[in-house]
């Protein structure tokens, strides 16, 4: 139970990628985390391959005090999720406290969208290599990528990778 303790943010929307929401979810539980799904106003997201998710709460009632970190999973969601300005503040404000922030696939978006990316290391699915390396990042093709309190990743097949990276960095901070 290395995370005994510990509150994460896991951010929902729709079309989210279902395993890099739900593999996340699991793993962290299993390490002793609360792990809470933050949705942007909806009541119900769909996922990409049909599962759905109820967030526990809205990014307009929560604080980024309460969180250890927080996980973006991709998927076509974070195209939407980006524009949520209480979303992008949130992330941000972990992001400068040291908190750790997770984000794999396509969820590259809502950090560069905030902001936090510059002469950060990082990863992603390769479509959005350029948005990722014009927000300020430097791009690698790796598993996974942990550059201080920012962990990315690639794909599916890196999340045994990723949620490991993950719960070490939550379990040291």
């Amino acid at each position: 139970m290395k995370l005994k303790g510990k509150t994460i943010a896991l951010v929902a929307g729709d079309l989210y990628e279902d395993l890099e929401l739900w593999y996340p979810y699991y793993r962290l539980q299993e390490e002793g985390a609360q792990v809470v799904v933050i949705g942007t106003g909806e009541e119900r997201y769909k996922g990409k391959n049909g599962l759905s998710v109820v967030p526990d709460r809205q990014i307009a009632e929560v604080s980024h005090s309460e969180f250890a970190g927080v996980v973006i999973p991709g998927g076509y969601a974070p195209d939407h999720m980006r524009r949520h300005r209480a979303l992008l503040e949130f992330v941000q404000r972990l992001f400068e406290q040291g908190k750790i922030v997770a984000y794999i696939c396509h969820a590259g978006w809502v950090p560069a969208s905030a902001g936090i990316l510059k002469d950060r290391r990082v990863t992603s699915f390769f479509s959005i290599r350029d948005d990722l390396e014009n927000a300020g990042a430097h791009w690698v093709d790796e598993s996974v990528v942990k550059d201080g309190n920012l962990i990315s990743s690639r794909y599916p097949d890196d999340l045994p990778n990723f949620c490991r990276t993950i719960i070490e960095s939550l379990a040291e901070s």
